[in-house]
Order: structure tokens, then sequence, then C-alpha cells
């Protein structure tokens, strides 16, 4: 049999199905778009059904062009919240999307019950469904409606086999259930149980809810797909990045710069002293859990990212493309004395302020469109040493070098900018996106491709390797400037920054 791993990716915009083979490549690549319907401000919701189509779709034909496969490793985006009929299969909503904000008044009234949620977790999400399709929560006690976030519905799917979609299994693993807020620590860092406290709190019957798996490990057959290949994981997108870039060591990290941006450290097995957000801005996650046992991490985030490019593209037109930006960057040496902090949507780690917005500071009449793009460029990378410095202050470790993936590594004036502000060399990884290649090689530790998580990080080799130009005083003086101009973003909207979740 082929020791081949397919893998369905699924994104906010887009599902993905590949191969991954046992060299580490990724071939076979397959995929489908997703759209996200806004119907009010603040509301982000996907069609699951559509979705769930999708994910077939793509997969089916993966296997057509690669042949038989040896198991199958599931990708999802986070927290985004689905609930179907258990046996049509069907789902009763939209999906409410990791986005959406309709729950930002019920999660602040939770924390006058000591229950500290935000609107981007799935817990919220899932309670606000149940009030619009089964208020009295009859449906969902008697165990007639499942929930999940995606990785579930694409097992669901996945699983469920020529006899129908109520066929399938009701899973989730460790590392997307962590996510959810509905996730109890139990013994020595074990996540095993959902939380009888804030289930109470917001009705929701456990018996709705999925059984929680290791990432890495026989789950079902895929009776969707041809030969019934089993399933053997299920992962978070970010956590699938981290893998895919070799970060499984204590004290690697990377960064996913796509329309926004994600850094994950990895802080090895021993479990945080908090399951809140840190000092420094980071929460906690589950990196990955094998054999009931969990590996950690901690994540920083900026809410915009690649959305500043396209601000750049879309909205005020001086560039035809992304892919232009370096070149027009690359036009000046510096942006003369230009500074562009991205917090269109608020800022996130280390300051999370809701009412931060997009600043644009030191503007002359002599600057024009390269010091403008370039400045955006070099602002976005500012927010990437910043998420990096709170990693390392919450995670406990020193990063000695940054692995980047996503849209933007591919932009060299970028790169440099991020390589510069965080005064360590920056590699960057081979697939653009290595959230397939995480989730394959976590499946192929299941079916015997690789030995474990530590071969995974000794076959780690990057595309390409930039070194920061700056001595330690330019860096320290630079860094200094960035928080300066910082910190001219915060509190725009005071009412927004006094939020907090």
């Amino acid at each position: 049999m082929s020791r081949d791993i397919l893998v369905v990716d699924v994104g906010t915009s887009s599902v993905r199905a590949s191969v991954v083979r046992p060299d580490a490549t990724v071939d076979h690549v397959h995929q489908a778009l997703l759209t996200t319907a806004t119907p009010a401000p603040g509301l982000a919701e996907v069609d699951a059904r559509r979705l769930a189509d999708a994910v077939l779709e793509v997969a089916a034909a993966t296997l057509a062009a690669s042949g038989p496969v040896d198991g199958v490793g599931i990708a999802a985006q986070r927290a985004t919240t689905v609930v179907w009929d258990r046996a049509t299969g069907e789902p009763v909503a939209p999906a409410i999307g990791w986005q959406d904000l309709r729950t930002v008044v019920t999660c602040l009234s939770l924390q006058s019950e000591g229950i500290r949620l935000a609107p981007n977790m799935s817990a919220t999400k899932l309670a606000a469904i149940l009030d619009a399709v089964d208020p009295e929560r009859v449906r969902a006690t008697a165990g007639a409606l499942c929930a999940g976030t995606v990785d579930s519905w694409v097992a669901w799917t996945l699983s469920g086999g020529p006899a129908g979609p109520g066929g399938g299994v009701h899973v989730t693993d460790a590392t997307n259930a962590a996510v959810t807020g509905l996730l109890a620590p139990g013994p020595a860092g074990r996540f095993d149980e959902w939380d009888t406290r804030v289930c109470e709190a917001l009705r929701i019957p456990q018996a709705m809810l999925p059984a929680i798996v290791d990432s890495t490990g026989a789950v079902a057959p895929a009776m969707a797909l041809p030969g019934a290949p089993p399933i053997c994981t299920l992962l978070g997108d970010q956590q699938a990045s981290l893998v895919g870039q070799g970060c499984t060591l204590p004290g690697s990290a990377k960064a996913t710069f796509g329309t926004g941006g994600m850094l994950d450290l990895c802080t090895g097995p021993e479990p945080p002293t908090r399951a809140a957000r840190g000092p420094a801005g980071t929460f906690p996650i589950v990196a990955w859990r094998s054999k009931g046992v969990c590996t950690w991490g901690a994540e920083a985030i900026m809410l915009t990212a690649g959305t500043c490019v396209d601000w750049l593209v879309e909205d005020l037109g001086i560039v035809a493309a992304p892919a232009e930006t370096a070149a027009v960057a690359g036009a000046c040496e510096d942006t003369g004395g230009v500074w562009f902090v991205p917090a269109f949507m608020g800022m996130g780690t280390p300051v999370w302020d809701f009412g931060a917005r997009g600043t644009l500071l030191g503007v002359t009449r002599g600057t024009g469109r390269p010091e403008l793009v370039r400045a955006v460029l070099e602002g976005v990378a500012h927010r990437g040493a910043d998420l990096l410095e709170a990693a390392e202050a919450d995670g406990g470790h020193c990063v000695s070098r940054l692995r980047v993936d996503g849209g933007m590594s591919a932009n060299p004036v970028f790169v440099q900018a991020l390589a510069d502000a965080c005064g360590r060399p920056v590699e960057l990884s081979r697939e653009l996106e290595a959230t397939s290649l995480g989730a394959g090689m976590l499946a192929g530790i299941a079916t015997g491709v690789w030995a474990g998580t530590e071969e995974i990080a000794a076959a780690y080799r990057p595309r390409a390797v930039v070194e920061p130009r700056l001595d330690v005083d330019g860096r320290r003086a630079l860094r200094a400037r960035w928080l300066e101009v910082r910190d001219r973003a915060a509190r725009t909207i005071p009412e927004l920054s006094g939020i907090d979740f």
C-alpha cells in the first residue's frame, strides 16, 4: 500500500486537498474556494453544507490523481462552529465563523460570573446557534443535534460513507477543543473533559459535544473515500503549521503571515501555569496531543497582516497586485521617516487594544508610493517582532531562529524587515502554506512513516535563510522608535479600548 497521506486543509477562504509524501513533499493539490457571508457588520457565517461538499470534491480529485493513500490528515481553521442534525447529517443553521463578533455582549456579561470567554471562541457561538434553532434545548439535550468545530464536521463528513451523512464519527482533537472555551483542564495538564460550569452557564448539553481524541492516531475509516483509508490526524491550522515547519522541540517557533498573523512557540510537555492570557498577551495552546499526553505552546496574535497589503491594492489602488509590493518598496532605500501601524481591527498581542486603529505617521510632501508601500511592509514586520518578544516572555524560551510561512513570506522586502526587527535569522518554509505538510506528518507518525516529532524536527530544511542587517544598537533604536509610534495608534476609539476578554 502507498505510504502517502491525503490531507484535507480547510482555511477561511478555501478548502485544499493534497498528498504528503514520505520525503515531506506536497503533491496533487486541488482547491475549492469558500466564501464567508457577512449579513450584518461584525457577523461572519459559513455555509457548512457547501464546505462539506467542497471537502469531498477536492479529496476525490486528489485521490484520482494520486492513487491510494495510507491515511488521512485533517487541518482546519479553529473555532468556527457548526451544528448539525445527528440523524440526517444536515446543518441546522449557517456555521458561525471564527471572526464573528455577535456574542461580544454575552462574553462581557459572563465576566460577572467569573467566566472569561472571547467572542472568537466557539462556546458563545454554539450557544447563539442553539438560541436560534433550539431555544429550549430539547433536541440538543436528547442528543439529536451534534456540535463541533470544522475538524469535527470534516471528520463526520469523511467518515459517513455511502450509507448516508448520518453515519459519521463525532470527534475533535485537543488542539481544536482547547480553543472552544468549553474545555476543562484535567490532572497533570490532560485535556479530556468538557467544562460543566461553562456548559451550564450557556445551556449547552454535553450530549451534543464530540469526543476528544489525540491529534495523531487512527480515529475512524474515511468511508466516503475510495479504499476507506483511516483518519489519523485532526489538528488546528496554526498547530499544523508549527509541525510543518519542524517546530516540535521546546524553544522553536514559527510565524504565519496571511490575512492576519499568528506566531506559535513550542514550549514542551510542561503544562502552562495559567489557562488565560499571559502578562505579555499570548495564550497557552495545546500544540498537539499524542497517547493522551499534550505538548504545549504559546500563541501570539496579529489581527491584520496581509489585509494591509490588500488595502494598498484594493482600496488605495497604488499597486496592482500584492506580488508587486516588493518591487515598489524596493525602489526606495528606506521609508523617509514614514511609519505605519497595522491595526485596522484593533491590536492583538501584546497590548490587546480593540480601540486601536491603523495609523500613518511622518508623511511629508516628499513621501511617494515606494515609501508608503515600504512603511506598510515594515509596520507588519514590527508587529511580527512584537509577537516574538511576547511569546518569548510568556513562553519562557529564547528563540534563536524564526521560521515563517504564509503569503507574505514570499515578499523579500517584508522578510528582510522582519529579520531586522526581530534581530535574528528568519527561515523560510519550503511550503508557502505549511499547514498541509504538518497535518500530513502527524498522520504519518500514526501510519509509521515518521518515528516521532523528533524526527520531524531533524528533517526540517528551509527554502532560504534571511539574516538581519542591523547591529544590536541599530535594532534597539529602531524598536524604541517603533514602540513610540505603536503607542500613537492605541486608544483611538476609547469605548472599544475599554473592552477586555
